[in-house]
This record gives C-alpha cells, sequence and structure tokens, in this order.
C-alpha cells in the first residue's frame, strides 16, 4: 500500500509554464508588426525518395509576410519550375514527382525567408538530402573454420545508408542468435565470439540491415561455422556441467581484447548527446566485464550498462563526463584493462538568446546574443538577412560585439536582426525584431474569468496585456488593498500572477491593472478554493490464492462542488474491467483470481481539478509451473539419475517433487508414482528394476496444488534378470461342485525382470503326500476340474521369464467346489420371551451333511394371522441368520398379538439345505403403536378441536387413549391436564381458559398392557402474538409517531369543523346500523367459530380470508364508515372484531340516502360525534 507521487509530467509542465511566463510579451496581431518564423523544417532534412518533398517555413506578420527562398545560397527561382510549388499563405515548399523526375537532383542547402514592410526573418539553413538503402554486394562465403575455444568475429560491414540502418543477426531460417556474455554483437554491427564451443556450429548467420525510411530488411549470405574439437560429441550434459571447458578439452587463458584493438584509445563526444563506450574481451572462461572512471565514480544518474556489461551508455553527457574510463576484463585465469579518454565539445549553445523588443518612440533598447561552446563560438549580426556592415547606417543603433545598444528609437528603427553563432560542430540562428510603437494599454484575455484552484497548491492567475511603452502592471485582492507581490505572491513580466500556496482566505476577487504614460487597462479574475481530493483507506498489498475472491478498497474524501471520478490502473495501464471484476464507488473485486491478475493496482481518484493516488500489489498464488529439460546421467545396471530444472513457484514455496515412470510393455502410456523428494532438489538417484523401459516425468506441488507434469525424459532400458518374487494374493476356490479356480494378482512390469513373463502353477490334495500336478500359464488363472466336493489342496505359483525362475513359492490352502447341504437341524425349540421376541434352540448337523463351508444357520418365518378379527396382515417370509456353528440364537421385531409359523436351514457357500419341520407360536398382547394423523386445530381464541386417527397396529385389544396437555407462555408452564376416552372416540375440544398461552397436547393408545408410544403436537399461536410484537417495533420508530399525531391533528380539525357547522343549523344525514345476533340454531355455534359478513354474505370490505375461514382485517383498508355505528362487538389487538353480530341495512334508509357526503369520510366523523 503506497500514496503515489504526482506524476512528473505535472513537475515538468509546471517548470514550462514558469519559463514562459518570463518570455518576451507578444504584440497582438492586430497590430502591425514584422514578420516572425513559426514553423521550419529540421537542419538536417532527410526524406523518403519515394513521396513528394516538402519543405517547411511559415511565419507571422502585419502585414501578411511574402516568402521566396534560396537554394545553395541562390536566388531559388521556383517559377521555373513546374514541379516545384508553394503553399498558399504559406513559404513551405512542395517538390511533386508524380510526373517523373529523381529526388535526389534537389538535394542541397535551403533557407526561407519571410518579409513584409518591416523587415525580413530567416530561417535555418536546412541541408535536405534524401534518404539511401543501397543493395548489399553479392559475396560467397567460404565456411569459417576455427578451433574449439578460440575467439571469432563475424564482419557485418553493411553497405552505407541514409539513415544509419539497424544491424541484427539471424539464421537463414530466420530464427534469432541467441546472445549472452559469450557471444554478442557489436555497436558496430559484428558478431563476437569470446570463445567458440562445438554448439555454435549448430546454425548458420546471417547479418541483416532494417532501413527506416524504405521499411526494408537486407539479408547478407549466411556464414557456416566448421568448429574443430578434441570432444566430438556434443553432450549436453556438460553443457551445465561445473567445469565445461575442462570437460571438453579446451584449454583456459587469460582475457584479450577483440574491440577495441590494445590497451588505450580515445573518443570524442559532443555536449548533450550519449556517450557510448565499448569493451569485448576474448577468453576462457568467458570474462566478465567491469567499467571505472579514474578520480571519481560513473554518473548514476545517467549511466547505465548494455550489451551483457560490455557498453556503458552515458546519456546528455556535459563537460564534467570529460576523463579517463576504464573497462576491466577478468576470468579466473586472470585480467586486463583498456583504458578510454574521453573529450567533451561542444556545438553552440544559448548563454542568452535574443528577444523581440518593443519600444515607444524616444526609448532606448538592446539585444543581446551571447552563446557558448567548444571551441568558443564566433558571432555575426544581420539585419532583415543582410551582413549588419552593409545595411545603411543608423546612428541610434551601436554595435558592441554580442550587444545592439539603440537609443532614442523612431519609427524607422523598425527591422529583424538576426544572430548568427557558429563553430566547427554547427550554428545556431536567431530571429529578434525591433518594433516601434504607440499603443496605450489593452488587456488580451476574456474579461472576469473564474479559476478554480486545490487547496495548498500552488497556482497562477493570468493576465495577459499589451501596450507600448510596456506598461507596468499592479494586481489587487477584493478591489483593496497594496500591489499584491512578495511573500506569497510572485508578479511575473508577462502580468501573471503565482500564489505560491493556496489558503482559503486567498479566496476572491483578483484585479490586475496596466499603466503606461498613454493611459491604463484593468481585468478580474476570480479566484474559488476546493478542498483537495485524497484517498483516506487506501488499498493493501494483499496475497491471494488462484480462484479466490480480492477486494481492494479505496475510499476517497473530496471536495463535493466537484465532480469524483474513481478510476483504477493494473502495471501502470488502464484497467479492462472484465466480466470477472466488479467496480463500486470505493472498491475493486476480482472474482475467481487468476495468474494473470497478479500486478500492482493504482487506484486513481480525479476531479477537474487534482487527483490522488493509491498503489497496492496484488501477488497470486498459483501451482508451480511444470519441471523441464529433464536429463539422465549415471546410468547404471539398477539405478539412473535424474536431473530437472524447476519451473517458477508462483510466489508458493515448492514443497514436493513426484517422480513417475511409464513403461511401454505391460502398460504403455500408464504413469505410476515412483518416488517422492523434497522441494530443495533438483537431481535425485532412481533405483531401477530389470528389464523395463523407462521413461520419466517430474511434477512439482506447493500449498496450492501440483504442476502439469514435465514433458517426458529419453526413455532409458535396464538389462534383464530372473523374478525375485512371485504372484501374490493365490486362491483356490470351487467355482462348481466339481472344480477349483486357482488365481493371483499378476506381476507388474517393474518385477518381471525379463521377457516372457509366465507362472508355474502346481497342486495336489492335503495330507495325501500324492504327486504335484503342474502346468504352465501366461494368465492369472487356471481352473482344476473333476475334483471331490469340498476337499482341501495345497496350491504353489511360481514366476518365470527368460532368464530364469523365481524363488519357491510357499503353499496356499484351498478348496474345491461346495454342494448343497444334506441335512436339516433337528429337535427345533421355540420359547416366546415377550410380544416382540423369541428363543430358538437346536441340534447341530453332522459336518459330512454340510459339503462345504458352514456359513450360518438360518431361520424362515412369517406372520400367518393376527388375534384380532378383520385385521389383515401380511404373510410375507423373513429369516434370521446365525452365523457360525450356533446351537440356539433370538428372533426378535415380531409383531403382537399374532400367530407365526417358522423354519431352519443349514447354509454353505452354495445355498440352503432342506428345511425343518415347521414350528408355529403366538405372540402375547402388546402396546399399541402411537395414534395417527393427530390433528390441532384453533377455530377462534376460546376452544381448540383435537382429532386424531387409530393406530395402525394395535398389538392388541385397545382399551382406551390417554391424553395429557398442559398450557405454556414462554417459559411459564401451567398444570398437566389428563383425560381418558374410549378406544371409539377419535374428538376432542378443549376450551381455553387463556386467550395467550398456547397448549402441547400427548396422545397414546392403551390396551390391557399399557400405554403405547404417544405423539405430540402443540397448538397454533394466537395472531395477537405476532401482532403485538410487530407493533411494539412500529410503536418505537419515528415516522410512525410522527403519523400519529398528524391523523390526530387532522380529526382534531375535522371536529372543529363539524361543530361549528351544527351550529350553523346544517343537517347531514346518518347511516343507521343493527345489531342482529346469530340464532342459537346457527350451525357456526357449535364448533365455537364466528362468520363476519353483511347482508349479501361477503367478507367486509378491506378484510381477507384465512385458511382457517377466519376473517383478517387489512391494516391499510381501514374506514371509519364501516364500524360508523357498529354493534358492541369487542377489538381484538390486531385490530378485528371479535363475538357475534352481523350488520345489515335498512332498504329505505339506503335509498334515501344515496349522496356522495353519506359516505364521505368527514360525514362518517359527523355521525360518530
Amino acid at each position: 500500500m503506497a500514496r503515489q507521487p504526482p506524476p512528473p509530467w505535472v513537475h515538468a509542465a509546471f517548470l514550462l509554464c514558469l519559463l514562459s511566463l518570463g518570455g518576451a510579451i507578444e504584440i497582438p496581431m492586430d497590430l502591425t508588426q514584422p514578420p516572425t518564423i513559426t514553423k521550419q523544417s529540421a537542419k538536417d532534412h532527410i526524406v523518403d525518395p519515394r513521396d513528394n518533398i516538402l519543405i517547411e517555413c511559415e511565419a507571422k506578420g502585419n502585414p501578411a509576410p511574402s516568402f521566396h527562398w534560396t537554394r545553395n545560397s541562390r536566388f531559388f527561382n521556383i517559377a521555373k519550375d513546374p514541379r516545384v510549388s508553394m503553399r498558399r499563405r504559406s513559404g513551405t515548399l512542395v517538390i511533386d514527382f508524380r510526373s517523373g523526375g529523381r529526388p535526389e537532383e534537389y538535394e542541397g542547402e535551403y533557407q526561407c525567408f519571410a518579409r513584409n514592410k518591416f523587415g525580413t526573418a530567416l530561417s535555418n539553413r536546412i541541408r535536405l538530402q534524401v534518404s539511401k538503402s543501397p543493395l548489399w554486394p553479392k559475396e560467397n562465403l567460404d565456411p569459417v573454420v576455427v578451433q574449439e575455444g578460440a575467439p571469432l568475429t563475424l564482419q557485418c560491414n553493411p553497405p552505407p545508408g541514409l539513415p544509419s540502418p539497424v544491424i541484427f543477426w539471424m539464421s537463414s531460417s530466420m530464427e534469432p542468435i541467441t546472445q549472452d556474455k559469450r557471444v554478442s554483437q557489436g555497436h558496430n554491427g559484428d558478431l563476437y565470439f569470446s570463445n567458440v564451443m562445438l554448439q555454435d556450429m549448430q546454425t548458420d548467420y546471417s547479418c541483416n540491415a532494417r532501413f527506416h525510411f524504405t521499411h526494408t530488411i537486407q539479408q547478407k549470405n549466411p556464414f557456416t561455422l566448421k568448429v574443430l574439437t578434441n570432444h566430438p560429441y556434443n553432450d549436453s550434459s556438460l553443457r551445465n556441467h561445473p567445469d565445461m571447458y575442462s570437460a571438453r578439452g579446451v584449454a583456459e587463458r587469460t582475457p584479450s581484447f577483440m574491440y577495441p584493438q590494445g590497451t588505450a584509445s580515445s573518443q570524442m563526444v559532443l555536449r548533450g548527446m550519449d556517450l557510448l563506450l565499448e569493451c569485448i574481451a576474448s577468453g576462457v572462461p568467458t570474462p566478465d566485464i567491469a567499467w571505472y572512471k579514474k578520480g571519481g565514480d560513473l554518473p548514476s544518474d545517467k549511466a547505465k550498462f548494455e550489451n551483457f556489461n560490455k557498453a556503458l551508455r552515458i546519456t546528455n553527457v556535459s563537460e564534467e563526463d570529460s576523463g579517463e574510463y576504464f573497462c576491466l576484463a577478468s576470468n579466473k585465469m586472470g585480467s586486463i584493462r583498456h583504458t578510454i579518454s574521453v573529450r567533451v565539445k561542444a556545438a553552440p549553445y544559448w548563454l542568452d538568446e535574443p528577444k523581440n523588443l518593443i519600444l515607444a518612440p524616444g526609448e532606448d533598447g538592446r539585444l543581446v546574443c551571447r552563446a557558448n561552446g567548444n571551441p568558443k563560438p564566433t558571432v555575426q549580426w544581420m539585419v532583415n538577412g543582410e551582413p549588419l556592415q552593409s545595411a545603411p547606417p543608423n546612428p541610434n543603433r551601436e554595435v558592441a560585439g554580442d550587444t545592439i545598444i539603440f537609443r532614442d528609437t523612431q519609427i524607422s528603427s523598425r527591422a529583424v536582426y538576426q544572430c548568427n553563432t557558429s563553430n566547427e560542430h554547427g550554428y545556431l540562428l536567431a530571429n529578434a525584431f525591433v518594433s516601434v510603437l504607440d499603443v496605450p494599454p489593452r488587456m488580451l484575455s476574456p474579461r472576469n474569468q473564474l479559476i478554480r484552484v486545490i487547496l495548498y497548491n500552488r497556482t497562477r492567475l493570468d493576465c495577459p496585456f499589451f501596450g507600448s511603452p510596456i506598461p507596468t502592471l499592479r494586481w489587487f485582492k477584493n478591489g483593496q488593498g497594496s500591489n499584491l507581490d512578495g511573500g506569497n505572491y510572485h508578479v511575473y513580466e508577462n502580468g501573471s500572477l503565482e500564489i505560491k500556496m493556496i489558503r482559503k482566505e486567498d479566496q476572491g476577487i483578483y484585479t490586475c491593472v496596466a499603466t503606461n504614460i498613454l493611459g491604463k487597462a484593468e481585468n478580474q479574475v476570480r479566484l474559488e478554493v476546493k478542498d483537495p481530493t485524497r484517498i483516506y483507506r487506501m488499498p493493501e498489498d494483499q496475497v491471494a490464492r488462484r480462484g479466490t475472491t480480492v477486494q481492494l478498497e479505496c475510499r476517497v474524501k473530496h471536495d463535493p462542488s466537484l465532480k469524483l471520478t474513481v478510476s483504477w490502473l493494473k502495471d501502470d495501464e488502464p484497467l479492462y474491467i472484465g466480466n470477472r471484476m466488479k467496480k463500486e464507488d470505493d472498491s475493486l473485486t476480482i472474482f475467481g483470481v487468476a495468474e494473470r491478475d497478479q500486478g500492482s493496482y493504482t487506484c486513481v481518484a480525479s476531479t477537474e481539478l487534482d487527483q490522488d493516488l493509491a498503489k497496492a500489489y496484488l501477488t497470486v498464488l498459483g501451482r508451480p509451473d511444470r519441471p523441464r529439460d529433464l536429463e539422465l546421467t549415471d546410468l547404471a545396471e539398477r539405478s539412473v539419475r535424474l536431473t530437472w530444472i524447476p519451473g517458477d513457484a508462483n510466489n508458493s514455496p515448492i514443497t514436493d517433487y513426484v517422480v513417475q515412470f511409464e513403461e511401454d510393455q505391460f502398460q504403455p502410456g500408464v504413469w505410476h508414482d515412483h518416488s517422492k523428494y523434497p522441494g530443495s532438489v533438483n537431481s535425485a538417484v532412481l533405483r531401477l528394476s530389470p528389464y523395463v523401459n523407462y521413461q520419466f516425468r517430474v511434477i512439482a506441488i506447493n500449498e496450492v496444488g501440483s504442476s502439469h507434469p514435465s514433458l517426458p525424459s529419453e526413455r532409458y532400458r535396464t538389462s534383464g534378470a530372473p523374478p525375485e518374487s512371485n504372484p501374490g494374493d493365490v486362491k483356490g476356490e470351487g467355482t462348481r461342485k466339481n472344480n477349483m479356480e486357482i488365481t493371483w494378482t499378476p506381476m507388474n512390469a517393474t518385477s518381471a525382470f525379463g521377457p516372457n513373463l509366465r507362472y508355474i502353477v502346481k497342486w495336489r490334495r492335503r495330507e495325501t503326500r500324492e504327486a504335484w500336478n503342474n502346468v504352465t500359464v501366461w494368465g492369472s488363472r487356471y481352473v482344476v476340474g473333476q475334483t471331490p466336493v469340498y476337499v482341501p489342496y495345497e496350491i504353489r505359483v511360481q514366476a518365470e521369464n527368460d532368464f530364469g525362475k523365481g524363488p519357491e513359492p510357499e503353499s496356499v490352502i484351498g478348496y474345491s467346489g461346495e454342494d448343497y447341504p444334506r441335512a436339516a437341524p433337528t429337535e427345533v425349540k421355540v420359547r416366546v420371551m415377550n410380544s416382540t421376541a423369541i428363543s430358538l434352540q437346536w441340534n447341530r448337523v453332522y459336518s459330512d451333511t454340510v459339503q462345504g463351508q458352514l456359513r450360518e444357520y438360518r431361520a424362515y418365518y412369517w406372520r400367518e394371522s393376527s388375534l384380532l378379527k378383520n385385521l389383515w396382515v401380511s404373510q410375507k417370509r423373513q429369516q434370521a441368520s446365525f452365523p457360525g456353528d450356533r446351537l440356539r440364537g433370538v428372533v426378535s421385531r415380531l409383531f403382537p398379538y399374532s400367530n407365526y409359523k417358522l423354519e431352519m436351514v443349514v447354509v454353505n457357500g452354495r445355498g440352503d439345505g432342506p428345511r425343518s419341520e415347521t414350528k408355529e407360536f403366538t405372540t402375547p398382547e402388546g402396546v399399541p403403536s402411537a395414534p395417527r394423523r393427530f390433528r390441532v386445530r384453533q377455530p377462534n381464541l376460546e376452544t381448540i378441536n383435537l382429532e386424531w386417527d387409530h393406530p395402525e397396529h394395535p398389538n392388541g385389544i385397545m382399551i382406551g387413549y390417554t391424553l395429557k396437555y398442559v398450557a405454556f407462555n414462554g417459559t411459564k408452564v401451567g398444570k398437566q391436564i389428563v383425560e381418558n376416552f374410549s378406544p371409539n372416540q377419535t374428538k376432542f375440544t378443549v376450551q381455553r381458559t387463556d386467550p395467550v398461552s398456547r397448549y402441547r397436547f400427548t396422545l397414546s393408545a392403551r390396551t390391557q398392557v399399557g400405554s403405547g408410544e404417544a405423539v405430540t403436537e402443540e397448538s397454533p399461536a394466537p395472531p395477537n402474538e405476532a401482532y403485538t410484537n410487530n407493533q411494539a417495533d412500529i410503536a418505537t420508530q419515528g415516522w410512525f409517531i410522527g403519523l400519529m399525531c398528524a391523523i390526530a391533528l387532522l380529526v382534531l380539525i375535522l371536529l372543529i369543523v363539524c361543530f361549528i357547522k351544527r351550529s350553523r343549523g346544517g343537517k347531514y344525514p346518518v347511516r343507521e346500523k343493527k345489531d342482529v345476533p346469530l340464532g342459537p340454531e346457527d350451525p357456526k355455534e357449535e364448533d365455537g367459530s364466528f362468520d363476519y359478513s353483511d347482508e349479501d354474505n361477503k367478507p367486509l370490505q378491506g378484510s381477507q380470508t384465512s385458511l382457517d375461514g377466519t376473517i383478517k382485517q387489512q391494516e391499510s383498508d381501514d374506514s371509519l364508515v364501516d364500524y360508523g355505528e357498529g354493534g358492541e362487538g369487542q377489538f381484538n389487538e390486531d385490530g378485528s372484531f371479535i363475538g357475534q353480530y352481523t350488520v345489515k341495512k335498512d332498504k329505505e334508509e339506503t335509498e334515501g340516502n344515496e349522496s356522495s357526503e353519506a359516505t364521505s369520510p368527514v360525514n362518517a366523523i359527523y355521525s360518530l360525534a
């Protein structure tokens, strides 16, 4: 998180503004004045030969100036050349080649003259040159033969072009040449090899020249290298060898310079240009280059290193950069150095450039032309383009070297003077006119401008003016006080007032007054001071996992009268808000963060006047990049070393590497985990199995997840050997009663150890000592046929390949197939334990009758009938299992009061044996299940209706129901009440004693054995409870209290109006209403419910019917008309009526009172009154 300083351009713009404030005062264009050059081409003007030539020259003056040109210091007659024309109201030359002609014919030095009756202004001497991109000379290049380790220079020698071409090296197949500190391109375009390696001959080398104007690239014929070596194999493993050169048999040697030659050289550079020093050295190993300056340090603010430290660039050179520099080339064999003497010369540069001179008749003035350079430049004065010496004499003018002094100037002194200062490195030409005018002060800007500025900033108030003599300018604030200058104020020559630091009290109206001997003029500027824009909660640096959501805050305080705009930058570029991002006024949210979201985020809060910046950095934790460049070394029969280069950890350290392998014989394309290593290593020795064609890959793991697998390594096959193990999980089981299937888990590729893996299967009957049967199998199973029923066998499975047999295997016991049991359990006895469970007991069957492995004894039982008449029962068979060789067991979860039958069998792996004789038993009476569909209804606030259905399983003879209920209100619980009902009763009504409390009901059925499972329900919450809570919440709201007060005031006003009208004798119809109680024969009275209706048996207007048939009054539709003279019913807390009444209307009365007054709220209130 950081608050950003203002961008550099803000300071630069303010500096330029201050520089302009001290500039010369301009003459308004409606006044007569000599010419001034406003636009011209560069001194060295290079043009594209394919386009028309344009040489610019524009000027202003009053009257408008005319133009003419010289070429090579001679008058250039434009009218005689049909290809040349001059733009209208301009001096710009256009040379058109559409009808033919060669641009080279127009090369030369051009100069523009702008003239009116008050003088002549000159442009620079413009040197016109046509761009050239000559073809590369054809040449046949022989192969370059060089010894490995020797230095080499491939020369480019590009054809001379204008401007010079850009040089770069590529192969003939247009692949760029990889450069490093050993191989690099020099500033002259040559390619330097500090030492040649065998790998350098894998490509050819072609120099390319790109020409700027024609946008063409020319390619030189490629060089082909032939490297002589003592180690002909280009083993890639040696590239990363710590002593690569000695490993390849290359002799080491001390450095020597390839460029520049020798131990010393000199270089000249012009002031303001870039100084480029270059040192390229050979040696084995490749030397390192370091730079130093004799007697001082390198200028850190201007110096930078290029081309792998082989070049030193110093920008914007000045005189203090001259001196001796030296480069030091060193390797482990030694070091050498080269000294470069740097001399800084200078083309002329301005110390005091002449400026236009505006004088009143009789005034004095001077033009100053001061320049510096190395060598010292000479100064030449001209007037209207002619040497001053040849101009007519002027007694009011005196030349003193670089200064012209004017005394008592008159109208005739008007002219344009040129100052030309030059040395061997260049020239400067400046125009400055002398204008003699008599003009009273005048303001040049609009009147009464509004300037808005930010508190504590520096600002300026402009007041451009003109007059001759030059007026004096003074500033005043709010029309009073002394002249503003000094302290926090500063007035510039052009009339601008600078306020160094704006304060609140600086707000007001500022008046500038310009005065000379001819009069005065004034203007006003209104200054408003605004609060600065500030980010008071800045975004913070964050670390996020990929896929998560990140929010960057940016809360801003600004002047409310200014429009605020909040935008975001990412890595200092405008941020595109995609569908994964959401920008709000005070935050930026990024959903599903990805690696590309990492970077710096800058919040930019800006108004029309200022801005504030705050930056934060988002670090995204991602899965690591895949490892690369897998390499196998130290190849052995049973091991190999695997080395890899780690990928980017993506801000989360790599914790582990998983090495996987794949073999192409048993499971081609399937990868298996081999081993795991810590994240700090990138090389491991892998243990290998015989006769496997290995291929490896590596996966990197960090806290975020796993990388993609690396690209596979090259394959490596180990030699074969006899198996060292046998297959596992050997089993022998019968699938039929006369066979035995032998199975095992086949061995994988890493345990086969050789080709043609097969299995020798052996078996014999246990304890018979008979000879072993054997067979060779290529799969993973073998079936032995014609076996006795369920006989034990000894089994062995041995692995074998073409190199031999595996170790002798151990025997495994298996069994042949089973047959169904031949006998059933005998002496089965049943004892009833309770209404839902019985105990069983039986005799064991003989083992030879089982004909297999005894799994369990199993009881099959079913419900034959219930002891209750007319009760249907399911006779579906159920079973109970008793695993192992057991003689007793328990059968539970039976239905009480029922007749059951039961049979038993013996079970082995093949299935059930014969069934035993059927046993019958009867379960005694039990407790019933819970009553079904217990329902609690509350039709009104006085009664609660209960209904239920009989239990699904009576489990005996029902003798009645027991109901227990208790009233509760929150944590308060009343006394429990118990009611007993007959077995046929399924309804009950409870009379409420408390209209607020709720009730909890518990109902159970009974037999002679006791009460069964109970069911519990609660009465619904009374409607007044929710209303009371809501009313309590609303009653505390300020808006509600205000509304009630307003209604009370309105009612009071209406009552006052009512009494006033009554006192005047007014008559108002009143609608009468009668209360008709429900008759006792009304069926609604039986269950305690009530019906509120009018004579049409419709709900009251503004009411809605609830689910249980009651009427709820809607709060928004309350009407005083409906309750004007209603019955004596009570009001509930929610505003609805409770009681028994209806409202009827008298037809005669209705017919006589159909006016709108009878139904208005005012009349209703009159009726109440």
